[in-house]
């Protein structure tokens, strides 16, 4: 479980903070929790006036949460903590006090569509597909849900909550706002995250704060709401149904 890490670097005004796991960039508890502290570090840091979220790999941006884990819960109180993680970390990028940019340069399942979705503004690959996975393994997008339905609408979320095993291509996300803008390479992508974050490093960080307290208006309440969630998933994971389809999902991969 010790393998994965997260790196920071703030450079120009740029704060970049990428994470890694060896299993498609699936996230354990503890990367989620450090994952959810560098976001808090980089939005007190002086020097940073944008943050760019990304990960490392072609393949995946983010396959959700550990199957690993997942399978290794054996109490409520252990299963709500973990999937406290991603509240973690969606609170952090909510209350920041600078933009989050996400550079999504592949699929993003579960907890990776919570990511892109909590951004302020996400770039992706036009390979970039995205899938709510839970409820195909008993459980449900309950912690991710608020910043989902936020981001895409009641209608489009439900449609991903639902069909679960289903993917939804780039141009789905795009035309539903999950993706503000799709590119057609790797090359492409990053050149609009570096002119993007560019831009914004050089623009007014007071005007910025206050735009940020305005998009997120009315979501204070999540700083209990997404922890909620977590008890939903954390009893959820337990079941008899879960333990079983985890197992099927493990033996595919």
């Amino acid at each position: 479980m010790s393998e994965g890490h997260i790196t920071t670097k703030t450079e120009n005004g740029i704060g970049t903070v990428t994470f890694f796991h060896p299993q498609s960039n699936s996230m354990p508890g503890y990367l989620l929790r450090q994952l959810a502290m560098e976001i808090e570090a980089v939005g007190e840091n002086p020097h940073a006036k944008v943050i760019v979220l990304r990960s490392e790999g072609e393949k995946a941006f983010c396959a959700g949460a550990s199957f690993d884990e997942l399978i290794s819960i054996k109490d409520f109180e252990t299963g709500k903590d973990f999937f406290s993680g991603f509240a973690m970390v969606i609170n952090a990028m909510r209350k920041a006090p600078k933009f989050v940019l996400a550079r999504v340069q592949g699929k993003a399942v579960g907890g990776g569509v919570g990511l892109a979705s909590a951004a302020d503004y996400t770039l992706a690959m036009n390979t970039a597909s995205v899938k709510l996975s839970e409820l195909a393994v008993g459980i449900g997008p309950f912690v991710v849900g608020p910043v989902v339905e936020r981001k895409i609408g009641t209608s489009a979320f439900t449609n991903l909550a639902i069909n679960a095993t289903e993917w939804r291509d780039a141009n789905w996300a795009l035309q539903h706002g999950l993706y503000t803008d799709i590119y057609a390479s790797v090359e492409e992508l990053d050149r609009a995250v570096d002119a993007l974050s560019v831009k914004l490093a050089n623009s007014n960080p007071e005007a910025m704060m206050m735009l940020k307290k305005i998009f997120w208006q009315g979501t204070d309440h999540w700083d209990t709401l997404l922890y909620e969630r977590a008890g939903m998933s954390g009893k959820l994971v337990l079941s008899e149904f879960t333990v079983n389809a985890i197992n099927k999902f493990k033996a595919k991969a």
